[in-house]
């Protein structure tokens, strides 16, 4: 049986030597800080020993801890089977139909539990092109170590005894800072592709180097990841977007020459051509630095933001009577149901596409809208998208900065503030009148409507008695004969109203009097009564 299981070792990694004993270190050689381990894993490994089974943590939490990190997640390695893992602990279920593994859960926490994988190959399902599709073979654990990918991957802690399982010096590999695959690389990637892919984003999140040999075959075994489903890919992609070395996980891919046609990939890597997508990487790294919390909708948004404003430019082009909102939610459902955001799970959409649909309601800074709009619930995500579209010019800095002091002043200011901003819209547009040629509109006058000459027939000349003459010096009126037109006169006579004719104000006075005398003779209106709601009394039935 041993004898099978060395041959297997030397047919499928290409060499003839394998460590069934590992080095063991003590506290005082790994110095691991056993603060930083998490209590649940350790009361996993506790529960397991207790039942007879060997527990170990294992896999990028020992590594981690050995570079003094504190993991984020932990994974147990035991030689229980998943059905007997189950049994011992409380609140497990078993999942996966490639690897079989259990979860175990206490809280928000979940601990993955694996038995052994052994290296036997009559029990390993495969493809055409060599990938493992099912593998369910158990075996003993330096089995389990020599079918683990990297040597910084293949070390198990045991939290119990303090002491480190060292089968192929990954610690001497952590100490040299390098990526070295456990076997031949080319079959190891040909047996699992996404491996090209963890190997660079270790190595950019570590900050070690690729060893030459494990990085050779990268170029020509990249294809092999189109053969690969969507949702392993889409999840490793979105583990190098939230490691905290995104950039670096770019420029790795770059470097090693990762170019292959996986629609999402392409997206990643165009970030290094788009200043906003680079921008957005740049904040996130720092949010994981600064131990802050990152969240999936917003790294969504920010990767398919090119697809939106493409859409939302299509969409003016289209159907530019429509108002604005419409536009972007016309747009917004497009790039949804695009082919690039098939891995995206449901519960992601709405959250992405509220950030990107309140962007155009920043630019209405307006009471009715500002005030509804910081009280979104995603308000917080929009705002820190806005900051990111500023910092690379897409829009004013000034939109940014109004809105940072909004967010920031008390509820009594922010009135205020939008009053000002209202003075200050309307002065500018006045500026901006004049500055471009045109004059400020004047105010217009209020025309009085003339009222019609009353014709009387008091207005036929007629000689008045108590009439008293004008001083001006009358001229004579000129004589008229037959087919000559009257000559001007030399002196012309100022406006005169004759004697027998009434003055306006006296024609005024007569219209007012006769207006009063037909209102007082017209029925006065009755104003309808008000019906009070409080005095009515419902009638009977």
């Amino acid at each position: 049986m041993i004898q099978e299981i060395v041959e297997s070792v030397q047919n499928l990694f290409g060499t003839r030597k394998i460590r069934r004993k590992p080095r063991i270190l003590t506290k005082e050689e790994h110095q691991i800080d056993i603060n930083k381990v998490s209590p649940f894993a350790v009361s996993v490994c506790q529960k397991l020993k207790d039942a007879g089974f060997k527990a170990f943590i294992v896999g990028g939490a020992v590594r981690d801890l050995l570079i003094d990190h504190t993991p984020k997640d932990f994974d147990v390695a035991t030689d229980a089977t998943p059905e007997q893992i189950k049994k011992i602990t409380r609140r497990a279920i078993i999942i996966g139909r490639r690897f079989r593994l259990v979860h175990v859960t206490r809280g928000a926490e979940t601990i993955e539990v694996a038995t052994f994988r052994g290296l036997r190959q009559d029990g390993v399902e495969k493809d055409r092109q060599g990938r493992v599709i099912d593998d369910n073979v158990f075996g003993e654990q330096f089995e389990d170590a020599a079918r683990r990918d990297f040597t910084v991957n293949a070390m198990y802690y045991d939290p119990l005894e303090e002491e480190v399982y060292d089968y192929h010096n990954g610690l001497l590999d952590i100490k040299k800072k390098r990526i070295r695959m456990i076997g031949d690389p080319e079959l190891r990637y040909r047996e699992d592709p996404v491996r090209i892919l963890r190997a660079i984003r270790i190595g950019a999140k570590l900050g070690f180097k690729i060893d030459p040999k494990t990085s050779k075959p990268i170029r020509e075994m990249q294809k092999l990841l189109l053969a690969v489903p969507e949702p392993r890919l889409f999840d490793e992609i979105m583990k190098m977007l939230m490691s905290g070395a995104s950039v670096e996980c770019m420029s790795l891919l770059d470097e090693e020459g990762v170019n292959v046609n996986i629609p999402l990939l392409k997206e990643y890597l165009s970030a290094k051509n788009d200043p906003f997508l680079l921008k957005a990487m740049e904040k996130s790294d720092a949010r994981v630095a600064h131990g802050k919390p990152i969240s999936q909708s917003f790294i969504f948004a920010t990767l398919f933001w090119s697809l939106v404003k493409k859409e939302v430019e299509k969409v003016k082009k289209e159907v530019p009577d429509v108002t604005i909102p419409r536009q972007w939610q016309m747009a917004i459902a497009r790039v949804t149901e695009s082919p690039l955001l098939k891995g995206v799970q449901r519960r992601f959409f709405r959250d992405m596409e509220d950030i990107w649909r309140l962007q155009p309601r920043f630019d209405r800074r307006t009471a009715s809208v500002a005030f509804k709009l910081i009280e979104h619930p995603r308000f917080r995500a929009a705002y820190d998208f806005l900051l990111i579209r500023a910092s690379c010019g897409e829009v004013p800095h000034e939109l940014a900065d109004w809105w940072t002091a909004f967010e920031e002043a008390p509820a009594d200011e922010r009135k205020d503030m939008l009053q000002d901003l209202a003075r200050q819209t309307r002065s500018r547009s006045r500026e901006g009148q004049i500055k471009g040629g045109l004059e400020e509109p004047k105010k217009r006058r209020r025309t009085r409507k003339r009222k019609p000459a009353v014709v009387s027939s008091l207005e036929a000349p007629q000689a008045s008695s108590d009439a008293t003459e004008s001083p001006v010096v009358k001229s004579e009126p000129p004589q008229v004969n037959s087919g000559e037109t009257p000559e001007k006169p030399a002196v012309e006579k100022k406006h005169e109203t004759p004697r027998s004719i009434p003055s306006q104000e006296k024609l005024q006075a007569e219209q007012r009097k006769n207006s009063y005398t037909e209102a007082a003779e017209r029925p006065a209106r009755r104003k309808p009564k008000a019906k009070s709601v409080l005095l009515t009394t419902p009638k009977k039935q």
